[in-house]
């Protein structure tokens, strides 16, 4: 996929105006000699903000990314996901309207047909819709006169960037290298029935037989949405159920949706090893038993990208598992070095990796700035339905660490879930048992991420269910539960 990316650059004009723009920068034409110089390695969502960031702000700025801006995140992994997220969803929505009186019309035989995904045609548009983004962060940044070099960079010192033959000395660097895919001994992905989910956009044809390992977040939008493309699937979880690490009533309505639609899962199962049998693969599980299918698609996790760096010998400080060690303000162990995104470890979201990234050269270059808040941090799961979250949790709040009161309403008594025929799913509201300040919530709806953002600006405003409850929300509308969770937390309050 990274190869076709290079090709495809290779005819965008732009590249042309941002060469010849790049080829006199401020700095080589002797201007900016006394401006703060910053290297940032790394051109994902936590690189290519901070670099807008420290651009914005004056810097002399140097973005050092190995495969085109925006990273791993754009050109394999968050933005090719959704884009194929969006056609399994299209996909599910026609298969399930037959209650909303969508029929099928019959061909010459009399049998009634159905949709049918062209998988090369949507690998295509997954692809340029990538290359496109990409083409997109490199213009905005070449705009504010970022200087991008190709390439993989390297710290010799705290302030010396390596990248081949060429030495970038810098004032502050930002470490913003991401992370890859997680491989499990013995389940090697080799590209063509053993994947990682970097792979499949290569895949010519459907998978018939689809087995994925691991029902966490990515296993559950790959599960979900191959299971609407029309493979048959199979979830292999080694925990008692699907995304085990977020909230249990939106992942037992999800649990629900998939087994309805068909999908196997296979809960406390954990996978031993994959191999090849010829057209297919077989997985062996902990337990002696075996799963047969045509493709394995492995999400067992991801690994930083720090290792052979010199980030230690630099004096910047790994965990256990070679991530970044960083505070609130995105800074390391070594002066004038800070990190940010998925190589830091810390909540693997690009909102997250941006954030971290403007925080470290706001920062750095002397603005005010608040530390990072992972309170306020919203969230979503692209499944169908999508489930979105921000604040406290429900496993917070019931284990006693947040007092909280909850009123949770089903999507089923929704008029508009009902007249769109969605009504897997919920809304749910937590507050503080006194006030009334909205602590959190969770969403389980279509397009749940998009409907988040009321209940976010509530977390982070510090609103109050009173003030969410005299809000006006469009009737008849999703949001609407929203409002309508608030008014039911008011009627309960204890002020």
């Amino acid at each position: 996929m990274l190869e076709a990316y290079a090709a495809y650059k290779a005819t965008v004009a732009q590249r042309t105006a941002w060469a010849a723009a790049a080829a006199c920068q401020p700095r080589e034409c002797g201007r900016m000699t006394d401006m703060t110089r910053v290297a940032i390695l790394g051109g994902g969502p936590g690189g290519y903000e901070s670099a807008l960031v420290a651009a914005q702000l004056g810097a002399d700025v140097t973005l050092v990314e190995r495969d085109g801006p925006g990273g791993a995140c754009v050109l394999t992994d968050c933005v090719p996901s959704k884009t194929l997220i969006a056609t399994s969803t299209r996909m599910a929505v026609l298969s399930e309207s037959a209650s909303l009186g969508v029929r099928f019309s019959g061909g010459p035989d009399g049998e009634v047909g159905g949709p049918e995904v062209d998988l090369p045609l949507v690998n295509k548009r997954v692809k340029e819709l990538a290359w496109a983004q990409s083409a997109d962060i490199e213009s905005r940044v070449a705009d504010e006169g970022v200087r991008i070099v190709r390439g993989e960079g390297r710290l010799v010192d705290p302030q010396i960037v390596a990248v081949g033959d060429e030495r970038i000395h810098a004032d502050v660097v930002l470490i913003a290298t991401g992370a890859t895919p997680r491989v499990l001994p013995g389940a090697e992905p080799d590209g063509e029935r053993i994947l990682n989910w970097r792979q499949l956009y290569d895949l010519p044809e459907l998978p018939e037989d689809l087995i994925v390992v691991g029902s966490g977040v990515t296993g559950a939008e790959f599960a979900g949405a191959y299971l609407a493309l029309g493979s048959r699937v199979t979830l292999v979880s080694s925990r008692d159920h699907v995304l085990p690490n977020e909230d249990e009533d939106a992942a037992r309505v999800l649990e629900e949706v998939f087994q309805r639609r068909g999908m196997n899962l296979l809960a406390r199962s954990r996978a031993a090893g994959v191999k090849r049998t010829g057209d297919g693969v077989e997985v062996t599980l902990t337990d002696g038993r075996t799963v047969t299918g045509s493709h394995c698609l492995m999400t067992v996790g991801m690994e930083p990208n720090t290792r052979g760096m010199g980030l230690e010998e630099a004096g910047v400080r790994l965990d256990e598992r070679g991530f970044v060690q960083v505070d609130k303000v995105s800074r390391t162990s070594a002066p004038h070095v800070y990190a940010a995104g998925d190589c830091t470890g810390v909540l693997m979201l690009a909102s997250v990796a941006a954030m971290q990234g403007r925080i470290a050269m706001w920062h750095a270059l002397g603005e005010a700035v608040q530390p990072l808040k992972l309170g306020w941090v919203a969230a979503n799961i692209f499944t169908d339905p999508e489930v979105a979250t921000v604040g406290v949790s429900q496993a917070q709040i019931d284990s006693g660490e947040v007092p909280a009161r909850i009123v949770k309403l089903p999507l089923s008594t929704n008029p508009r879930a009902k007249m769109q025929g969605f009504l897997d799913g919920f809304v749910k509201i937590f507050c503080r048992p006194a006030t009334g300040i909205v602590l959190g919530g969770v969403i389980v709806a279509p397009r749940a991420g998009e409907l988040i953002l009321g209940l976010s600006i509530a977390v982070q405003q510090h609103l109050t269910v009173d003030q969410v409850a005299h809000t006006f929300a469009v009737y008849p509308s999703v949001s609407g539960s929203i409002t309508e969770a608030a008014r039911r937390l008011m009627q309960e309050s204890a002020y």
